[in-house]
């Protein structure tokens, strides 16, 4: 719960950052100031900490999480913030789209429905054809797709690599490819920006944490669906910080999406239990 409030106050002081700044300098600062803070986590294990098994893929998340990123937090300056974290919680249906595709899972029909339904609540969100349709809208979607690549990955890259070395190519990766983009978007900040940006990367890094260590202890179907906790802040803050209060249409579509990610969790747990149930009877067999 408290990992879900520091991400949004993450996405509002971006959005706040992003009226003034371009998204490259603030992602720049932002992996910076994470990196120094994940820094002796990093060096403890340097240079051991680089060394992958699976390098490639080990890009190929950086990649990702570029995507995720740029295209996200692009639409969180550009959208009401509950729009834009409503459209992106379509990250769920992805996984389950990339999880066929590249490990292989074994999918449904109620699994597939609920992906089906899942884009429905996006496309009401976006209303395409309409002139409340936005670029933007695309951009959380795309966003979305960046942030199952990087769960999906995650997933095969834990199979071989340390969560040290995950951390840190996640960690210096982002910041390596912000360098060139963010020193030419560069505007010199102010100090009240200096303060907003430093903010940015304590919150990411302590909502990372929160999230980490929710994780290591709790379910994670549970964890999984107190996420969605998130739209709830999203719109506070959203209409205390800039008077925007979601319309009809986003919460139709954000109750479609919330409602058929967590009908997902529920099958995905569901599949779990059963295989281990049927693991353990053949076990005792």
């Amino acid at each position: 719960m408290l990992a879900s409030v520091l991400f949004s106050l993450m996405a509002l002081l971006i959005k706040l950052l992003g009226q003034q700044l371009h998204i490259t300098q603030i992602l720049l600062v932002r992996q910076i100031g994470m990196t120094i803070m994940v820094a002796p986590a990093i060096l403890r294990n340097f240079p051991g900490s680089l060394r992958s098994e699976r390098p490639g893929l080990q890009l190929t998340r950086v990649f990702c999480a570029l995507i995720a990123m740029l295209c996200g937090f692009t639409a969180v300056i550009h959208m009401p913030l509950a729009d834009a974290t409503a459209i992106f919680f379509a990250k769920s249906f992805f996984v389950t789209i990339f999880a066929v595709l590249f490990l292989s899972e074994v999918v449904g029909i109620y699994r597939w429905s609920a992906v089906l339904i899942g884009f429905v609540g996006v496309v009401i969100m976006l209303q395409p054809g309409t002139d409340n349709f936005s670029i933007y809208g695309l951009a959380s979607v795309t966003g979305a797709a960046g942030a199952a690549g990087v769960m999906i990955l995650l997933r095969l890259l834990s199979r071989s690599d340390s969560a040290a070395t995950i951390m840190t190519y996640g960690a210096l990766g982002v910041g390596i490819v912000m360098t060139v983009p963010g020193i030419y978007f560069w505007q010199q900040p102010s100090r009240t920006e200096w303060i907003l940006l430093a903010a940015v990367a304590v919150v990411s890094y302590y909502g990372q944490k929160c999230n980490i260590f929710a994780y290591k202890y709790g379910e994670a179907s549970l964890l999984a669906s107190l996420d969605y906790v998130r739209l709830l802040w999203a719109t506070l803050f959203g209409f205390l910080v800039f008077g925007q209060f979601p319309g009809l249409s986003t919460w139709f579509g954000a109750a479609i999406v919330v409602a058929a990610a967590i009908f997902t969790i529920y099958r995905e747990t569901r599949r779990k239990r059963d295989w281990v149930a049927a693991s353990s009877v053949h076990d005792r067999a």
